[in-house]
């Protein structure tokens, strides 16, 4: 074989050589690219949950998240029926999720934390969990769990305060209360401790379900309560309408929790913004995703709060309301 042969016999074996990988390369099938998965776990229904769901996914864009596109959301929703909590979390557990987001009440949050021990767990709810046992404390969580918190349970006072300047001759108010709600005797006692204070004389009535509403609203107006706040649960969350309804035929006014029963015609809401605090939950998830751990995630403290008055219901009651509540709401609704 003379020089000239073998460096052509050599060049074509290194050209063969190099293509082989290539070839190899080609014929490889592109791996699977899979999006994290995060649980979202409520005891409220989804129809009555959609603002709330728009702010966790605000919260999560903040985040660098978007649904459908880099993160996947499995949604479970126990429609008021608390017992379902359970059953539901442990679905989402087994899954598994890469976070769990409760949001909906004290219920949902020791659902959650009782389906998994390792799974990270971001809260958005109403009450102390350092005082419910779900955190070590509100600057270090510790363990897997994390979140939100915002006031709920102790606004009663305020809300029967905004009554009394709204409505002055209303001696008798009434509180309405869902005793399944592990927070009933506290808001109640809190309710009960601010009539003492406010010269008022408060009837607690209770309701376990919408069934129990008409009932309650009758027994109102035959004691003649002359205005009702309305106590913070879940169930009356989910069945507001029907709350905003029964207020607006038997002529009473009432006071909510949050702004989504002045917007559905309530008189009147004061609180603290549930869908804000939704969204600095989506934000914590997003930020658990890229590798934070909920120990060393503060549990935050919501402080926006909402008056809300809807200038609309008031007219129909007719009630004039006072400059002073016009000046330090946040929205009316006209």
């Amino acid at each position: 074989m003379n020089r000239r042969e073998l460096i052509t016999l050599l060049g074509g074996a290194a050209t063969a050589s190099s293509l082989r990988p290539l070839a190899a390369r080609a014929q490889q099938p592109a791996k699977e690219t899979t999006m994290p998965v995060v649980g979202f776990l409520s005891g409220t229904e989804a129809n009555t949950f959609a603002p709330h769901v728009a702010g966790f996914r605000r919260g999560l864009k903040e985040a660098g998240y978007v649904e459908g596109q880099n993160v996947a959301v499995e949604y479970r929703w126990a429609n008021n029926q608390l017992e379902r909590l359970p059953v539901l979390a442990a679905d989402l557990a087994r899954r598994p999720v890469s976070v769990l987001f409760a949001v909906g009440g004290l219920p949902t949050a020791l659902a959650a934390k009782a389906a998994t021990p390792t799974i990270p767990i971001v809260l958005a709810f109403g009450s102390d969990p350092v005082k419910l046992g779900l955190v070590a404390s509100l600057n270090r969580p510790g363990g897997n769990v994390t979140g939100v918190t915002f006031l709920a349970a102790q606004l009663g006072s305020k809300r029967l305060d905004l009554l009394r300047d709204l409505i002055p001759q209303a001696t008798t108010v009434g509180f309405l209360s869902d005793p399944q709600n592990p927070t009933a005797e506290e808001q109640t006692r809190d309710i009960l401790a601010a009539g003492q204070a406010l010269g008022r004389q408060v009837i607690v009535l209770d309701a376990r379900s919408d069934r129990d509403f008409e009932p309650a609203f009758a027994n109102f107006i035959e004691l003649r309560a002359g205005a009702l706040v309305v106590g913070s649960t879940p169930l009356f969350t989910s069945d507001r309408k029907k709350l905003v309804a029964l207020a607006a035929r038997h002529k009473i006014p009432a006071i909510y929790e949050s702004r989504e029963f002045a917007v559905d015609g309530g008189l009147m809401s004061y609180g603290a913004s549930v869908v804000d605090a939704v969204r600095l939950g989506g934000v914590y998830v997003g930020q658990i995703l890229k590798g934070a751990k909920p120990a060393d995630l503060p549990v935050q403290q919501s402080t926006r709060f909402e008056l809300v008055i809807n200038l609309k219901t008031a007219k129909a009651l007719d009630l004039d309301i006072p400059d002073k509540l016009l000046a330090i709401a946040d929205e009316v609704i006209e």
